[in-house]
């Protein structure tokens, strides 16, 4: 099923997810009918509620461990929970959704002809030893660690979408995403943005693990939107995978002082022990995005953090702040 005209049918996986609510929001604003999808394990209505009055737009509660059987023209497939408290509450479930969650959608995407497109993650390259990482790089992962149910899922998800690919010709994409950020990150979610700016905004010290020198390299969401929706614009023989994300290296001390000075928080700051196989550096090579989808992204950290901190000043996430 392909429409002839530029208006698609649209299925977003993990649609109500601090991401794919926010690529629900562009592909209306395109004018491409919506399909949102999600079991609300960590999505929310909340996210997606200003959208529910837009004729276009359509949700619908199911977990895609199981078939679905709709038509549309385009998948985005989100759906998996993508913080490690959240993904390691029920490991055995993240696996299934990355795996079972692939093998139903690309089996969606075979019978109605649809393109669709993985969200990947950097975590498939583990803990690095080549930095920054480029895509031809095969990664360093622990399969048995407490983050292999993410890791390891995802790595067979595009295993799977390469295989689908070259044994049934399906038009796939592969994104490996890297750190994003922004308004509607779930507030308990353990990421490092959001934690920081939640104990900032109640005045608690703000908990660094490890020593803070360990780097990630963050993205506004507006920005990885964008990239996301340029990749499944691009020619049938681009596949990627292809790294999207900021290229801008941040040791996570930096990130938790820029958050300090811009709630004009008195937080201090607190070590505890680094997790099990939490990487040490992060950044991307975004030469092949730049290259091939003259993308790049335009939110610097200081501003992106200003908008997500608004947002978090608005919810009761923040307490009295």
């Amino acid at each position: 099923m392909r429409n002839s005209d530029s208006s698609k049918r649209i299925l977003v996986t993990g649609g109500a997810g601090f991401l794919g609510s926010h690529l629900c929001e562009r592909l209306l604003a395109a004018g491409h009918e919506v399909l949102c999808v999600d079991n609300f394990y960590t999505g929310r209505r909340a996210n997606v509620a200003h959208l529910m009055t837009h004729p276009l737009f359509e949700v619908q509660r199911h977990d895609i461990c199981f078939p679905l059987y709709v038509e549309v023209d385009e998948i985005y497939n989100l759906a998996c929970p993508a913080s490690p408290i959240h993904y390691q509450f029920d490991p055995v479930q993240t696996t299934k959704v990355s795996v079972h969650g692939a093998i139903n959608m690309l089996g969606l995407a075979k019978r109605t002809k649809a393109r669709i497109l993985q969200a990947s993650t950097s975590e498939v390259y583990g803990d690095p030893q080549v930095h920054p990482q480029r895509e031809d790089y095969w990664g360093h992962v622990n399969p048995i660690g407490i983050r292999s149910c993410y890791d390891e899922g995802k790595r067979c998800a595009e295993t799977l979408f390469f295989d689908y690919h070259r044994q049934h010709r399906l038009e796939i994409k592969v994104a490996r995403i890297f750190n994003t950020y922004g308004p509607r990150m779930h507030p308990n979610d353990g990421r490092v943005v959001s934690n920081f700016i939640v104990q900032a905004l109640r005045g608690e010290a703000i908990t660094l693990y490890g020593d803070g020198r360990q780097t990630r390299s963050f993205c506004y969401v507006d920005d990885l939107v964008e990239g996301l929706m340029r990749l499944m614009a691009t020619p049938a023989a681009v596949t990627g995978p292809m790294n999207l994300g900021n290229p801008v290296e941040f040791t996570i001390r930096q990130l938790a002082e820029a958050v300090i000075a811009l709630t004009g928080s008195s937080s201090s700051l607190v070590f505890q022990p680094l997790p099990s196989d939490d990487p040490s550096q992060r950044q991307p090579d975004i030469t092949l995005a730049r290259q091939t989808l003259g993308w790049e992204p335009m939110v610097a950290l200081e501003e992106g953090l200003r908008r997500t901190i608004a947002y978090f000043r608005g919810t009761a996430a923040a307490g009295d702040a």
